[in-house]
């Protein structure tokens, strides 16, 4: 998930102070939209997200491990057990059927699979695979990312993704990891919002002097392991991180489409519905910048991912604040679910190429606000469909209340609570809401 304005807000403050199942293929048809009113195409995915590191619990081979327990950090409380999704997979993935979900998109967690260079873990492969067998025999697709903002302690230390060396790295990781699991996987993904550091730095949600708060405990954190090099994906530079990451997304995906298996390949990209405000509005040059490249990259994939949250009002000095008054979600953003039919529409024409709406959702207490985001967000798909749009699939955000990075655990998300004391899980009246829909495949 992108960091986002709220959360951006504690850094400032920080600163200051210092072969189972049918698989999906894009060799076969398209899918036309269904001329009855309200209803989605045959084999339309219908899924909830998670990513590794917020649901798994004590990743502790990562970069983010090592900064969330470094003395000083920026993070308000450590990811620890998190959901303990590593040892409840099963019954986790038994609720997203049982809510009548036919999909499953999760991360694989490089820094388990590859916690020092070189060396793979086949356990940890092969709990992977055990993750993909269990969608499998409970009739869901798994939709997997290789790869979620985390990165091994070892790669963090040697740069990053401002490293060139890191591009190899990845690709040979992606290479061992299709080779483990590729007949099981139903779609993929290279990246998960690779362009976040352009957002978040050419948006100006990260101020200058937060920026040098956080490169300095980073720099702290990497001379405790005896790196001078050490830096987290969110916080790297931008334009050096896109310029190694855009080779390794195409590397990888050919990588991913060796085998085996058979399986569509894309990357999902963080995309706000991005609106003109005024004449000399720099909605386009806002554009071209955070998602050009990226779009351009999807444009030789199969598929592009699309990952929506809100809208933002573009004018002559860049973004304007939501209107005072204005309804805004535990994230700082605007509540605005109509942004993701005009992200769809603006990354189909751009790419050209299949759409996965692989993240969509809102951060609020209120579930009722929860059911009404799903609601209008989803007319906005049907209208794309009825257009002739080629959506193939809606996957929200997410399963889980779960760690969202520099936010903590104070962002509800999910369709489903997680008491942090017992780890036991209730399915909210959203869940049910949009379990039914993907039920009978219809609003």
């Amino acid at each position: 998930r992108s960091l986002l304005t709220q959360g951006v807000g504690a850094l400032t403050g920080f600163a200051a102070a210092s072969e189972l199942g049918a698989k999906t293929s894009l060799a076969s048809p398209a899918p036309m939209p269904s001329t009855s009113a309200g209803s989605f195409p045959k084999g339309f995915l219908w899924g909830v997200a998670t990513a590794a590191h917020q649901v798994e619990g004590n990743n502790i081979n990562s970069d983010e491990w090592l900064v969330e327990y470094a003395k000083p950090t920026f993070f308000p409380e450590p990811s620890g057990d998190a959901c303990d999704h590593y040892h409840r997979y099963l019954e986790d993935i038994k609720m997203v059927a049982k809510m009548g979900f036919n999909t499953y998109r999760f991360s694989i967690e490089w820094a388990r699979i590859e916690p020092e260079k070189g060396n793979y873990s086949r356990a940890e492969i092969e709990h992977y695979r055990r993750m993909l067998i269990a969608c499998h025999e409970n009739h869901l697709t798994p939709m997997v990312t290789y790869w979620h903002f985390t990165l091994p302690r070892w790669v963090a230390a040697t740069g990053g993704w401002e490293n060139k060396e890191t591009i190899d790295h990845f690709v040979r990781y992606c290479e061992f990891a299709t080779k483990h699991l590729g007949d099981l996987i139903g779609v993929a993904s290279t990246f998960n919002e690779p362009n976040i550091p352009i957002l978040l730095q050419k948006a100006k949600f990260i101020p200058p002097e937060a920026m040098q708060g956080i490169r300095a405990v980073l720099q702290k954190v990497g001379q405790s392991i005896g790196s001078e090099k050490f830096t987290m994906f969110l916080f790297s530079d931008a334009e050096k991180a896109r310029d190694n990451m855009i080779p390794a997304h195409h590397l990888a995906l050919a990588a991913m489409k060796s085998g085996p298996g058979k399986f569509p390949v894309g990357v999902n990209i963080a995309m706000s519905d991005e609106q003109s405000v005024g004449a000399d509005a720099q909605r386009d040059a806002k554009r071209k910048e955070i998602y050009g490249d990226w779009l351009a990259a999807a444009a030789k994939s199969d598929y592009v991912g699309v990952q929506t949250y809100t809208r933002s009002r573009v004018g002559k000095d860049g973004d304007i604040p939501p209107d005072a008054g204005a309804e805004l979600t535990q994230m700082g953003y605007e509540f605005y679910p109509e942004a993701l039919e005009q992200t769809i529409r603006y990354a189909a024409a751009t790419a050209k190429v299949p759409v996965y709406v692989t993240e969509n959702g809102v951060g609020t207490e209120d579930d009722t606000r929860r059911i009404e985001y799903i609601k209008r967000a989803l007319a906005g798909v049907q209208n794309c469909l009825n257009d002739g749009i080629d959506v193939r699939g809606y996957i929200h955000w997410s399963l889980m209340d779960n760690y969202e990075w520099i936010m903590g655990y104070r962002p509800k998300f999910g369709l489903v609570s997680v008491n942090k004391e017992t780890q036991a899980r209730t399915i909210k009246p959203s869940g049910h809401f949009l379990g039914a829909i993907a039920k009978r495949n219809r609003l």
